[in-house]
């Protein structure tokens, strides 16, 4: 078996490879710790720490093609590890955030000794799936419901109701799944180029983002991490959401480090215009809806490469851009569910989630990963980019890391020492108070990385770019 430091390059590497970058960069990446820091069997520290390292790489590609100054990069294992859980550390005015999820969210026994994960932390999807299972808000009512339905018949009901959940499948069973072929044939992240453009100079500033311009669409966690990550490197993000959209809560402050917020609603004619304006004058433009959601309204991809040569279009989605369960819904707890993690990750009271969000942050560092390769290659040789990522191929990346035997991780704590967390956290004034918050981790040479604005809640800037 490779060490520590092998595993992790290798998975660097890998990424390198999607990127079109060589390997040699990897040279100047050290990557310190190994896993187990959690317990659990999969290598999310290596899984973690890479993705990290290669956002750091980019990053770096970037300051090298403005200053010609090259810089090392260097990441922790422990400290990516729990990176992937970042909400969990936030506080706000000294308590901690509510990071609980809503009542019904549970894995529920279905027929035949088999289970169904049902995802209700957003007020719409709680109701249609109570719809379907024609019970009130009731736990003790759901579950009843639950037992007397074949798993596989109640996830795909979920599916077309517009509810969200999933039949807990083993590995075995996932990857005899049609859709699981599927996903085997997408890279982890993809970067395709949809339209000539004529080469752009990346802005004068002494980040690797500087003056770059990130319109972010994006919900929950992965989409929202990604242009955070951006931001971490100095680009100016604004988030849109609109009025009535179901949120996050607390955690949007956590993803919402370093952005701007502004609300518009699509369905609007002056807001659906002004996004279109701010769109105009955007570099990246990241969304996490559906395939083909935004199409049709001026924001699809090839859409906004028409009229706007140059553009880097970062899209994520839960099951990718193809296959049978393209247009499904879905998050990272459902992924797990569904792919056979959950399963594995089982103790005597039945399938368990993993102890951290790996597949949400893992996929928001491949989008940002991702668009920051674009970018490098639209300064040397210009085009319009689509770079493409979903939550169901970051957890076959994650898979593929490998596991641990369960006597590596049995007996590992339940979180790093409180000292060592609060190292790795800092704190800020924002308009809600005092908020402690996870640093960023991946430690640059030349640009440190930082976030210049406090988050803020959602709609508390304008539509517009700062001056």
């Amino acid at each position: 078996m490779a060490d520590a430091r092998g595993l992790a390059h290798e998975a660097l590497d890998e990424l390198l490879d999607l990127g079109a970058l060589p390997r040699t960069l990897g040279e100047r990446v050290r990557i310190t710790g190994d896993d187990p820091v959690l317990p659990t069997r999969y290598r999310i520290g290596i899984a973690g720490a890479a993705v990290l390292a290669a956002t750091g790489v980019a990053a770096a590609e970037l300051w090298r093609l403005k200053t010609k100054r090259k810089q090392t990069v260097s990441v922790d294992v422990p400290a990516a590890a729990i990176s992937l859980r970042g909400g969990r550390y936030m506080e706000i005015n000294g308590q901690p955030c509510d990071r609980e999820f809503a009542p019904l969210m549970k894995f529920y026994p279905a027929k035949n000794g088999r289970w169904v994960f049902l995802h209700t932390n957003f007020p719409n999807l709680r109701d249609q799936a109570l719809r379907i299972l024609g019970v009130p808000d009731d736990y003790n009512a759901v579950k009843e419901a639950i037992s007397g339905w074949d798993g596989e018949a109640l996830e795909t009901a979920l599916h077309e109701g517009g509810a969200v959940g999933s039949f807990v499948r083993t590995h075995g069973e996932w990857n005899r799944h049609p859709h699981a072929a599927a996903v085997a044939l997408m890279p982890a992240v993809e970067i395709i180029k949809i339209g000539d453009a004529k080469p752009r100079k990346l802005p004068k500033g002494d980040r690797p983002m500087s003056g770059i311009r990130v319109l972010d669409l994006t919900r929950v966690i992965a989409g929202p991490t990604a242009s955070r990550t951006m931001a971490e490197h100095g680009a100016d993000v604004l988030k849109i959401t609109r009025v009535g959209l179901a949120d996050s809560g607390q955690m949007d402050l956590d993803t919402g480090i370093g952005k701007l917020s502004a609300r518009l609603d699509l369905r609007q004619k002056d807001d659906h215009a002004k996004l279109l304006e701010l769109a105009s004058t955007c570099d990246i433009f990241t969304q996490s809806y559906r395939p083909g959601t935004l199409a049709g309204r001026g924001f699809g991809p090839e859409e906004l490469a028409e009229r706007h040569p140059g553009m880097i279009y970062v899209t994520l989605s839960a099951w990718g851009h193809d296959g049978p369960w393209c247009n499904r819904r879905g998050y990272d707890t459902v992924v797990q569910a569904a792919t056979g993690m959950a399963d594995a990750s089982r103790d005597d009271t039945g399938p368990k989630h993993l102890p951290v969000s790996a597949i949400d942050y893992v996929g928001g560092n491949l989008m940002a990963y991702g668009a920051m390769v674009a970018l490098a290659r639209r300064h040397t040789e210009g085009g319009s980019w689509l770079v493409r990522a979903s939550l169901a191929t970051a957890g076959r990346w994650i898979v593929d890391r490998g596991v641990l035997p369960r006597s590596a991780y049995e007996n590992v704590p339940a979180d790093l020492p409180a000292d060592e967390i609060a190292r790795l956290c800092t704190e800020v004034d924002m308009p809600l108070g005092r908020m402690r918050y996870l640093a960023p981790i991946v430690r640059m040479s030349q640009t440190p990385t930082f976030w210049a604005r406090p988050p803020v809640p959602l709609g508390h800037s304008p539509a517009a770019w700062p001056t």
